[in-house]
């Protein structure tokens, strides 16, 4: 069975993205070869990426090119959407979806976000392992990586690494 993985950045104070969606403060800690966050392992230990409508519209709008070439890319969203070739849309039976997905071959899943998305999947228990990003700074109000959840979960730290930039990921499982 594969993993559902949440890899993503968040500021200290909690936030994936500014009210309006915008995550333009995480350009100052870009992915570079001395500070990749070991995205380039992560990316090749999966092969199924999930993304709620609102990041995939604010990654459409994004001036760079498509990041998940070569995934399978699943959007959870209520309403249409610009659509593309590589991308398949859920609107109905997203949990039902998500452990289809899950029991497919292949390599592990990873849960981009939004928030709405990771909260549902927190409170179904089916996220297996939390990678978070934390950026040095603090943004004050926005989407939290963690919307209201009704699970009470316990995880595992399994290791943080720190960066020459104050950037530190944690590594999370669940227990």
């Amino acid at each position: 069975m594969k993993k559902i993985k949440l890899y993503i950045a968040a500021s200290i104070d909690g936030y994936i993205a500014r009210t309006d969606g915008e995550m333009d403060w995480l350009s100052v800690f870009p992915i570079t070869e001395a500070d990749n966050y070991g995205y380039k392992e992560f990316f090749q230990s999966v092969d199924t990426v999930l993304m709620g409508g609102r990041t995939y519209r604010d990654i459409l709008l994004m001036d760079f090119v498509w990041p998940y070439q070569g995934k399978k890319v699943f959007v959870f969203s209520r309403t249409d959407l610009m659509k593309r070739e590589d991308v398949d849309f859920i609107s109905e039976n997203l949990i039902q979806e998500i452990y289809r997905l899950r029991e497919e071959k292949g390599e592990d899943i990873w849960v981009v976000g939004g928030g709405e998305l990771i909260a549902l999947l927190l409170e179904e228990n089916l996220i297996d392992e939390m990678i978070i990003t934390y950026v040095p700074i603090t943004i004050g109000k926005g989407i939290r990586l963690f919307q209201d959840n009704k699970a009470e979960q316990k995880w595992k730290l399994e290791c943080v690494e720190t960066y020459n930039n104050n950037v530190y990921q944690a590594r999370f499982k669940r227990i």
